[in-house]
């Protein structure tokens, strides 16, 4: 087994997981905690700044949890809201009890992947500026 083993494969699948704690980490710092300026939740630290260095620990602690398989034991696998309020410790916006939010989030998602199945789209990308797939 070990023989048939493709090192530049493994290295490839190495690199993909990198970049991913790379960009989340990123994202994580830029957008998720652009507005977290004061501590809340750590108790020695409430009412305390939140400063750049912090937000940076911050993300790598989220991303390490995240990649770490001995945790999920899966790729791929759903991960909900409680577990990311409980176990990672984020602020989540729940729109579960919001019906009319829930529907359209709902209606949305299924349009998208019916145009996805139906067009034979292997990659689809959407921002607020653009809609693109391969």
């Amino acid at each position: 087994m070990l023989q048939e083993l493709d090192l530049a494969m493994l290295s490839s699948y190495e690199q993909a997981k990198n970049l991913t704690i790379t960009l989340l980490k990123k994202w994580l710092v830029q957008y998720k905690f652009a507005d977290w300026d004061i501590h809340e939740s750590t108790p020695e630290k409430i009412g305390k700044p939140v400063t750049s260095i912090e937000k940076e620990e911050r993300a790598e602690e989220i991303a390490s949890m995240l990649s770490d398989n001995k945790l999920w034991h899966s790729h791929g696998r759903n991960i909900g809201v409680t577990t990311l309020t409980k176990l990672l410790r984020l602020r989540i916006d729940d729109y579960s009890n919001d019906i009319e939010v829930r529907n359209m989030i709902r209606g949305y998602h299924d349009f998208l992947m019916e145009y996805i199945q139906r067009e034979k789209v292997p990659v689809f990308l959407h921002s607020k500026n653009y809609f693109w797939g391969e």
